[in-house]
């Protein structure tokens, strides 16, 4: 039998689509780069949604900082928007997150890749 798809999970997956339509054509923010919504994660009782983003060519901890203070600062905006596409009595409070998965996953590539370079050098020498 096939696993239940959740009522939080199918609106978590309309939220992030429709802001990531938002956010590429509303926002006129200069401050703002490149952003990609990875994820949304709704409460159980839809009052809040987590919404993971990360930033195209933003390394550093304080710029990711800034632009997430300018996408909190932009949440009424964004969340207004939302409430003329989805039908739903109440709309979630966005909380904007940092997801800094792309930035562990290339840190854990760089390991593997020492590791893997420092065996093969360890058996040439044998």
């Amino acid at each position: 039998m096939a696993k239940e798809y959740s009522r939080t999970q199918r609106v978590a997956d309309q939220i992030q689509k429709e802001l990531a339509q938002l956010i590429q054509l509303e926002m006129k923010d200069p401050r703002l780069g490149m952003v990609t919504v990875s994820a949304v994660e709704v409460s159980r009782d839809l009052a809040f949604a987590d919404v993971f983003v990360s930033f195209l060519g933003v390394d550093d901890q304080e710029n990711v900082d800034e632009n997430l203070e300018v996408m909190q600062s932009a949440a009424g905006f964004l969340r207004s928007q939302l409430a003329r596409s989805i039908k739903l009595r109440t709309i979630p409070q966005l909380r904007f997150r940092y997801d800094n998965s792309l930035r562990r996953g290339a840190y854990l590539s760089e390991l593997i890749a020492k590791a893997r370079s420092g065996d093969s050098d360890h058996q040439e020498s044998d």
